[in-house]
C-alpha cells in the first residue's frame, strides 16, 4: 500500500454546506475502502489548509482517479504528497549516493 498526505481546502460549495462534512468523510471512507484502501486519519486543521488526510491506497493511479472524483463534485480542492513511512526510512536513506 502507498501512503498519501492530502491538504485539502473546501470551496465556495463546501463551506456553504460544511455541517455536511461528516457524512462527506463518511463517504469518502467508503469510496476509499471500496478502492481497497483506507483513511487512516482525517484532521479539521488551522492555517493555510481546511483539512489534512492521511490515505493508504494501492497506487498512485487510484489515489489520482478518487481526488479527480471527489474534486469533480465541487466541495474541495486538494494538494497530494506521496508519504514514506518511517519503516521504509532506512531503506531509501542506503540508497543515497
Amino acid at each position: 500500500m502507498q501512503r498519501y498526505i492530502v491538504l485539502i481546502n473546501f470551496t465556495d460549495k463546501g463551506m456553504k454546506s460544511i455541517k455536511n462534512l461528516p457524512k462527506r468523510i463518511q463517504a469518502a471512507h467508503r469510496r476509499i475502502e471500496k478502492t481497497g484502501g483506507k483513511i487512516i486519519d482525517w484532521n479539521l486543521t488551522m492555517g493555510k489548509y481546511d483539512s489534512i488526510a492521511i490515505i493508504e491506497l494501492p497506487d498512485d493511479h487510484t489515489i489520482a482517479g478518487t481526488l479527480l472524483g471527489a474534486a469533480k463534485a465541487g466541495y474541495i480542492e486538494t494538494t497530494t504528497l506521496k508519504a514514506f513511512p518511517e519503516s521504509q526510512l532506512a531503506k531509501i536513506v542506503t540508497q543515497i549516493y
